[in-house]
């Protein structure tokens, strides 16, 4: 279906946001792409696997047609990534119960901790080609 990983993220998120700025920094590589999950690919594509775009709290990852959620998605992402990021795999051997429980926290937290914005964030015309609408 997509030829790249796609991370949906909180466009409005400023932590959000970070993480994505920061996956591309360390995407040396350049294995992903991205999409806000307020935006049209992701109202077309997240409910055929049973999301409710209404509820959402999460990163998300669709990586070979299957769809990653909270510290999974975290964590394969990080994988991918250059430099010392892919180590943080390791903490896939917890139990996803104990990481998303962590996960959650944070994801709770995000508007209150880091901010957001009124509107997404628009990556600059050398980043568009990353980005679906």
């Amino acid at each position: 279906m997509f030829n790249k990983p796609i991370i949906f993220f909180d466009g409005v998120c400023n932590l959000c946001n970070a993480s994505v700025q920061f996956v591309i920094a360390h995407d040396k590589n350049d294995q992903f792409c991205f999409t806000a999950i307020q935006g049209e690919l992701a109202k077309e594509v997240l409910p055929k696997f049973n999301v409710d775009l209404t509820q959402l709290n999460t990163v998300l990852l669709l990586e070979e047609g299957k769809l990653y959620t909270k510290s999974s998605a975290a964590l394969r992402i990080a994988k991918k990534l250059n430099g010392a990021w892919p180590l943080l795999y390791g903490f896939i051997i917890i139990p996803k119960f104990v990481r998303d429980w962590f996960y959650n926290i944070v994801a709770q937290n995000r508007y209150k901790w880091w901010g957001k914005e009124e509107s997404c964030w628009v990556p600059t015309p050398d980043l568009k080609s990353k980005f679906y609408s």
